[in-house]
């Protein structure tokens, strides 16, 4: 068995982390698993208790939850430069937090059609869902990447989202969004990664 397993759905957010995988070049194994029963009972709930996908397994070590795989892939694959030098990390924790938090929260609420009251906004850690979208617009088209000059592993999970938010209409179609899409969406490892995935779906059987 590899020394890194990532287990996945190639209709899941696994696609997130199958990308930052091409991004680092890492010799990884897949292991599909699949929706229902054997995605909620052992052995894959022994790897992730949620049962839930993706989830990835390095050198005997699980790491689950998106956000915290591409922030551990970044660090233990440096020949990647995927992670910023550490006196300029502000943004990368900053906006890689705001978007595995408020942006994710907001966006599925708003989605599912809840609406937090006025009065509530204040429980609620994104407030209302045009401040979290109206943050993360400006924060997008500050500069070239979201942490700053240069391409990060923030920007592949930030850029995942808002590429799906505008293919799924879960996010207003908006210039800056597209605009900072654009600049990641034809990168050579994230077309790999989403060749294998859509290789994946439509594999017959």
């Amino acid at each position: 068995m590899s020394d890194l397993v990532f287990y996945t759905h190639p209709q899941s957010r696994g696609r997130i982390v199958r990308w930052m995988l091409e991004e680092c070049e890492a010799p990884y194994q897949t292991e599909i698993v699949h929706y229902g029963l054997q995605m909620k009972t052992p052995p894959y709930t022994d790897i992730n208790p949620m049962g839930k996908v993706p989830a990835i397994v390095h050198q005997g070590r699980v790491v689950t939850e998106c956000a915290a795989i591409i922030a551990y892939l970044a660090d233990v694959f440096p020949a990647a430069t995927l992670v910023p030098p550490a006196a300029q990390r502000q943004d990368y924790y900053r906006w890689l937090f705001f978007a595995a938090g408020p942006f994710e929260q907001a966006t599925t609420n708003n989605a599912l059609g809840f609406v937090v009251s006025e009065e509530k906004q204040r429980m609620v850690g994104y407030g209302n869902f045009d401040l979290v979208v109206n943050t993360l617009a400006r924060a997008v088209s500050a500069h070239p990447y979201i942490a700053g000059d240069h391409f990060s592993a923030v920007d592949v999970y930030v850029g995942s989202q808002i590429g799906y938010g505008l293919q799924f209409g879960t996010l207003p179609d908006r210039a800056e969004f597209r605009d900072y899409f654009a600049r990641l969406e034809n990168r050579p490892a994230r077309l790999r990664a989403t060749q294998m995935d859509d290789a994946l779906i439509n594999k017959p059987g």
